[in-house]
């Protein structure tokens, strides 16, 4: 099977992946690098820069590997298919082609949020967390499951937090995946909030009862699909 190479989105780093260890096929290789500012890995010293981004993840991105970008990590990735060779697929997970949508996070409500990250970049932080597992089938659960992950603390650098939040507000993959120089797979949970309707009606694989977060409520079923796509034929 092709390789899986797993990115994480803003907030969360590479533990957030662990729950699919133990369901991926025999055979099957992921690596879960985290972006620059999260985990142990130092910021950038532009966080908003996609060229600095490509310089420090060209090692982790290889091309002989799908690429599976979750939320902010899938529009990250997409935006990379301008500056790194371009791998054997990419996996946008809970992301279309911009974050925002009026029939999902309209521009006006990612604003908000972002006025009150600067405000108070911590609990603003922590209210997201909570706020994206809403769509899981026992969001509290999905929550003590995130917790035991990442902690109280994901130790993302701040400035690495709020360029993320740039980067939501302001990139737009729609012309880059038109012309996509690889193969682009859009695989969704059925009641994910983060996604207006019609992006999740129309993804390639639509994962039953779950939210913005598989990888939390549904780890068998997203390994399952992923595992599809590695392989060549999708479950």
């Amino acid at each position: 099977m092709t390789p899986l190479v797993l990115l994480s989105g803003w907030g969360c780093d590479a533990r957030l992946w662990q729950l699919l260890a133990e369901h991926w096929p025999s055979g099957m290789t992921a690596t879960t690098p985290d972006w620059p500012g999260y985990g142990a890995r130092p910021p950038l010293s532009d966080p908003g820069s996609l060229a600095e981004l490509a310089d420090a993840m060209g090692d982790d991105l290889s091309p002989n590997a799908i690429w599976v970008g979750w939320s902010l990590g899938g529009l990250l990735a997409a935006s990379l298919l301008d500056q790194l060779p371009a791998p054997r697929a990419l996996v946008l997970l809970g992301m279309g082609e911009r974050f925002c949508h009026d029939e999902g996070i309209p521009p006006t409500e990612l604003t908000a949020f972002r006025q009150a990250f600067a405000r108070a970049p911590q609990a603003t932080h922590r209210h997201f967390l909570c706020w994206q597992l809403t769509g899981e089938p026992d969001p509290r659960a999905a929550h003590r499951q995130l917790r035991d992950l990442l902690g109280d603390d994901s130790g993302a650098d701040p400035a690495t937090l709020a360029a993320g939040l740039d980067q939501l507000a302001g990139l737009d993959n729609a012309g880059r995946l038109a012309s996509a120089p690889c193969p682009v797979w859009r695989v969704a949970g059925e009641r994910d909030p983060l996604l207006a309707p019609r992006l999740r009606e129309r993804a390639d694989h639509r994962l039953a009862g779950a939210g913005h977060c598989p990888m939390l409520s549904q780890p068998t079923s997203l390994a399952a699909c992923l595992a599809g796509i590695a392989g060549g034929s999708a479950p």
